[in-house]
């Protein structure tokens, strides 16, 4: 489905995306400061957004032919509701575009997603000091959990646990 929203175009993502979108990761990693961790290569990206079993989704916002933003997001499960969700694993729109009203309207376009598939839920995290992002989340009527952590294993320690 394609959303024209004020100047620009919000659509699912391409094939043709794909080195867009990757550049657009490279540029958030940058601002989260975690550049070090960065392995996304379009080679890498592409087989899971459209490949034979593909296991995450993109929108993207278009503005004069150029995307300039993204939203990649998967499918989670809630045991208590017993329904899927719709989990945002990256929101991203390039800093010289926002305040035009892109992150909310992709924000808003996956939350339609969610209803229309009958999810439970919507749900992301959040840096803990990214609190412009933290008010932004707000004032579109979400919670912060703050009784909630992420735990994760990767890398090295993930290849010992798995072993």
């Amino acid at each position: 489905m394609n959303d024209r929203t004020q100047d620009f175009l919000l659509r699912a993502a391409e094939p043709r995306d794909v080195n867009a979108i990757v550049g657009l990761i490279g540029e958030l990693a940058e601002f989260e400061k975690l550049s070090h961790l960065l392995q996304v290569t379009p080679e890498t990206l592409h087989p899971h957004l459209f490949g034979e079993r593909p296991v995450v989704e993109a929108q993207v916002a278009q503005l004069d032919g150029e995307v300039v933003g993204f939203a990649l997001f998967f499918t989670n499960f809630s045991t208590f509701l017993s329904k899927p969700g719709l989990y945002l694993e990256d929101i991203y729109v390039r800093p010289a575009l926002r305040g035009r009203g892109i992150g909310e309207a992709l924000l808003s376009r996956l939350a339609a997603i969610a209803v229309e598939r009958g999810y439970g839920r919507f749900e992301w995290s959040v840096l803990d000091w990214n609190s412009n992002a933290i008010r932004f989340y707000e004032k579109m009527g979400a919670t912060v959990l703050p009784d909630w952590r992420i735990c994760r294993i990767t890398g090295d320690a993930l290849q010992r646990f798995g072993a």
